[in-house]
This record gives structure tokens, sequence and C-alpha cells, in this order.
């Protein structure tokens, strides 16, 4: 069974912190971090995991779930901060990839570089399980019932579409806002395969981790999935792929 959590940190250390114990206790094999702190103000650290950073995203891999990654899982970290890829195998045979997303504008353009990316070609490499996990900021009735202002969904609505992947949410709101007078809740963070998922659920209760973005957790049955030391694992560069 492999788990993933994705969650936003909203750039503070305690809600990292949080976010990475509760992945320990959920037996998560990878946790994907969107918008973690600075590293200029602290190092971060976990003793349970090997974490893969990248500006707007980090990739924390539990020691002993049988994942791994290398220095060519990233994409150029000159070119774009927003996408960590993890290579997920076990005895030596690759089972499924990880893509940990951040999907919002940067600087005065506004411009999203992933979105240049060929997504056909990135799904193809995954093999038989691709998984898309993190924070897209938009807003659709596609994954969220309560949506009433459709914003920034055509892009992902598509790309779904067109590559036939399976929205892991299960309609409970991830997000909850307040600006001015008024307050609401809706769904920006989710998980997205090109297989069926097990299991999805929100962590709240115990497992809620203090900010306004809740965390996910995911489970997808694959096959010789178990815990067992770390695996080697091949890395590819997505840069040819934009």
């Amino acid at each position: 069974m492999f788990r993933p959590i994705p969650h936003n940190c909203a750039r503070s250390y305690i809600w990292t912190m949080a976010g990475l114990e509760t992945g320990v206790k959920r037996k998560a094999g990878v946790v994907c971090l969107q918008e973690p702190p600075k590293e200029s103000s602290v190092g971060i650290s976990h003793p349970a995991y090997n974490i893969r950073k990248r500006k707007r995203v980090w990739a924390a891999v539990r020691m002993g779930s049988g994942i791994a990654t290398n220095k060519r899982t990233d994409l150029n970290k000159n070119r774009l901060g927003d996408l960590i890829v993890v290579d997920i195998k076990t005895r030596g045979e690759k089972m499924a990839m990880t893509l940990n997303i951040y999907d919002l504008g940067e600087g005065e353009t506004g411009e999203i570089p992933l979105r240049r990316l060929n997504w056909q070609r990135i799904i193809r490499q995954g093999g038989c399980s691709t998984v898309l996990a993190g924070d897209f900021n938009d807003h659709s009735q596609r994954w969220d019932p309560r949506c009433t202002e459709r914003r920034d969904a055509t892009y992902w609505e598509e790309i779904i579409h067109e590559h036939g992947l399976v929205i892991g949410n299960d309609n409970r709101p991830t997000h909850y806002w307040m600006r001015h007078d008024s307050m609401g809740e809706s769904v920006i963070d989710r998980t997205l395969a090109n297989r069926s998922f097990g299991k999805c659920m929100i962590l709240n209760g115990s497992h809620a981790i203090g900010s306004d973005l809740k965390m996910k957790k995911s489970e997808l049955e694959m096959e010789n999935q178990e815990e067992a030391g770390g695996t080697q694992v091949v890395g590819w560069n997505l840069a040819a792929m934009s």
C-alpha cells in the first residue's frame, strides 16, 4: 500500500513539523509539502525522513518505507521550483511516480512555469501508477460541490479529462478561508492519479495540523509494496519535457 500525504505549510515551521509527525503516525511513504518555511530562517530536518527541497515544494520520504529519491528526480533547479518528482521502487522494480505540485503564479508576471510542461509525456513516464499531489489553487464543481465561482480551473480540468485521471478527494474541504466579513471553505488541495484510489481521507481530529489547509491522505494499492530499507531509485530529468 502506497500512502502519499500532501499539505500546504503556509511557510510555518510549526505546521511543517506537525505535518511530518502526522506522516510518521499514518505511515505515509511520502509527505508532499507546499509553501515550506524559508531555509534562511531555520534549518529543518526530521530523523524519520530524507527531505528533498525545492523553493516552494518539499518531498519528505519516510526512511524504511522502501522509497528513495536522488538528485536527478528534480527538475533543473534554475527552471522550476514548484515541482518535485519521486520515483517509487520495491525490489528494484518501479511501481509508481509521485509529483508534488504547487500551482501558483510568482513574480510580477504571475507566470506558472509548470504549466508549460508536456504532461502527456510525464504521466506516461510514471508507468502503471502516476500520482499528482499538492496545492492546485483552483476552484471548480468538478472536485468541489460547494464551489459557486469557478476560477483558474480550465487548465487542470483539461488535464484530468485528457489523461483520464481519478480525483482522490471525497468532497470534504481542504481549505478554510476568511476575507473581510465573510468566511468559507473550499477544495484546492488534491490528489490525482491514473488509477483508482483504495481510500482517501481528510486528516482531522488528532491529526489536524493547525493551518487553514488540512492534510489529506490517499492510498493506492501496489503489488510487492513492503516496509524495507531504502532502495536505490534511478532518477530522470523532466526538463526536456517542457
